[in-house]
């Protein structure tokens, strides 16, 4: 009889480490996992999005890489690390809701393409894996290459592109158009990519193509990899 997933590496490090594009229900599936290891989850879009949301409640012009640098390194963050509870703080305040809004998807990659932000939040979500006793599943864009390259698990959750739309879609529940997907999904990635490398896996890394699953299946292969690869 297999140890259950909530005993799994218990007393051992378990960095999970999921990178993948937007629409790949890298979100939803990594929180689930970590529900399922006992383990915390690091949301690091989230933390983007928290400085995108300062900076345009601050009039902090996106443009100008040393003002968002700035930013990132002087801003109060509190991001919760249950997966059961969803919370973003910007100096105190309650933004959990607020980061989602459009007005900050659609300016999030100015702040994910300004290096000196990536770099401090990349130095911060380092610091929360290892706050967390280094058992803990982390899900962004360059998790697997930069944030933990060392983690016992790293993988690439993909699907593809019209899966991605129909799937985002069903999120925002059909308030979106079909250009308004386009723009936040693949106009998203675009931009990003500029700085990373999402959309094909490094070396070590395993990639989970869910485009013909639902969410139980990918949930049931994404433990099946953390099982195989950290055994």
């Amino acid at each position: 009889m297999s140890t259950p997933h909530s005993l799994f590496r218990i007393g051992k490090s378990l960095v999970v480490a999921i990178d993948g594009p937007s629409g790949s229900g890298k979100s939803s599936v990594s929180r689930e996992a970590a529900r399922q290891l006992h383990a915390a989850y690091l949301d690091t879009g989230a933390m983007y999005r928290a400085v995108t949301w300062h900076c345009l409640a601050e009039g902090v012009d996106l443009g100008d890489g040393a003002a968002v640098e700035h930013a990132a390194r002087t801003i109060e963050l509190g991001i919760s690390t249950k997966p059961d509870h969803e919370s973003m703080t910007v100096g105190g305040k309650d933004v959990t809701d607020a980061i989602r809004e459009p007005r900050v998807s659609e300016a999030v990659s100015a702040v994910a393409t300004t290096l000196g932000a990536r770099s401090e939040l990349i130095r911060r979500q380092r610091q929360i894996i290892a706050d967390s006793g280094h058992r803990i599943v982390a899900e962004g864009r360059d998790i697997t290459t930069v944030v933990a390259p060392d983690a016992e698990v790293r993988i690439l959750l993909t699907a593809s592109e019209a899966a991605r739309l129909r799937r985002r879609g069903d999120q925002l529940g059909g308030t979106q158009t079909e250009a308004q997907l386009q723009a936040q999904v693949l106009g998203r990635d675009t931009k990003d990519s500029t700085v990373v490398n999402f959309h094909q896996a490094a070396d070590g890394v395993v990639t989970v193509d869910s485009s013909e699953l639902d969410f139980e299946q990918t949930i049931t292969a994404v433990l099946d990899v953390v099982r195989t690869v950290a055994h």
